[in-house]
């Protein structure tokens, strides 16, 4: 039986490994094609693949297996659950892998994308351009078709120029940004406070008007300290609860 297969990470040794590796193989199962395999490699292949320790892997895929996304079968092996629900709970311990994830496996529609001025609030991100190009997306449950929450990302221009909008339907766009861009993100930074629902995301995530909603503001830095995009999200208030973990090494 061929066996699903992961995508790769550099690790941080900052940060826990069992935690790096449990959230990219999480981002992979996550954003997986339906005709991917279920079957995972063995704990041993997931070890070398990931260059930890079998005690690592093993804890990474318990963390998984704790969250419903995977089930092990004694001589059988471990199975991605087909139709697991993506949890509730973000949980950010601060990389770029771990962003990846949480804002995996989920249907996303591209609402509309274009070139706009820079927002006046905003503007302290991109000093040194007048126009920035824009997406709106909204992201729904699998399983459900309930709306999660709607995006709008504030990239550079020279950077849009590469972005393939096939590829932000399937990917986040730290995803997109990394990977098919080619940019290199150094940091990302997270604002998340507490607002009401307006009319437009009152109606676009089926949430009474002025009901509360998490908006999040993240901004993803180069090595330079150049912002490359700013995204700011709402997130219904009743779905999503936000806890961040700081490593005191």
């Amino acid at each position: 039986m061929t066996s699903f297969a992961p995508d790769s990470i550099v690790l941080n040794r900052k940060l826990p490994l069992w935690y790096q590796v449990s959230q990219s193989l999480r981002a992979s199962i996550l954003g997986r094609s339906p005709q991917d395999p279920l079957r995972l490699p063995t704990e041993e292949q997931l070890a070398g693949h990931y260059g930890v320790s079998v005690l690592t892997m093993r804890q990474a895929l318990k963390e998984l297996e704790d969250e419903g996304l995977i089930t092990r079968h004694r001589r059988r092996g471990t199975f991605i659950e087909p139709h697991a629900r993506r949890g509730s709970p973000v949980r950010l311990l601060g990389s770029v892998d771990a962003i990846v994830a949480q804002q995996s496996g989920m249907t996303t529609e591209l609402l509309d994308h274009g070139s706009a001025p820079v927002p006046g609030e905003l503007a302290e991100f991109f000093p040194d351009v007048r126009e920035v190009s824009t997406y709106h997306r909204l992201r729904s449950d699998e399983k459900t078709g309930e709306p999660t929450n709607h995006a709008r990302n504030y990239v550079r221009p020279e950077l849009a120029a590469r972005i393939d909008l096939d590829d932000l339907v399937r990917w986040p766009m730290t995803k997109v940004l990394r990977d098919a861009v080619g940019a290199d993100i150094s940091r990302i930074t997270d604002t998340v406070e507490a607002r009401l629902a307006d009319p437009e995301t009152s109606k676009l995530l089926q949430v009474p008007l002025l009901s509360p909603i998490l908006h999040y503001t993240g901004v993803t830095y180069n090595a330079e300290g150049r912002p490359l995009d700013v995204a700011v999200i709402h997130y219904r208030g009743d779905r999503f609860s936000f806890t961040v973990t700081l490593d005191a090494t």
